[in-house]
């Protein structure tokens, strides 16, 4: 599990992005799961979001952040692995990875070494 001293390091602007990335992983294979949700909303409190940024979250549930919000290029590299194992702990939650999301998956592992 990714550690909360992890999360920690990451700026609004950071958490914001992970979200968005986390979120969009979910969204790849065109349906979230209730274990994926269960995973978002876990870490929303773990990341201990504002009101505002809780919303933005709801609102990407429903409709994924679009593609430019969410290039892995422009994740901080000193953060890759953070987001990494948040993807990775998305993926796990409903038992299994879709193709989808283990190419999304792959892709954030590529940039992360």
């Amino acid at each position: 599990m990714t550690r909360t001293a992890d999360f920690a390091k990451l700026g609004p602007g950071e958490r914001r992005q992970l979200l968005q990335f986390v979120i969009s992983v979910a969204w790849s294979d065109l349906a979230i799961t209730a274990g994926e949700l269960a995973y978002v909303h876990r870490l929303v409190s773990r990341l201990h979001l504002s009101p505002e940024e809780a919303r933005d979250v709801e609102r990407w549930l429903k409709t994924p952040p679009s593609p430019e919000e969410v290039d892995p290029t422009t994740i901080p590299r000193d953060h890759r692995l953070i987001f990494l194992g948040a993807v990775k702990e998305l993926v796990e939650a409903d038992g299994g990875a879709s193709p989808e999301e283990r190419e999304s998956l792959a892709l954030l592992e590529t940039l992360s070494r």
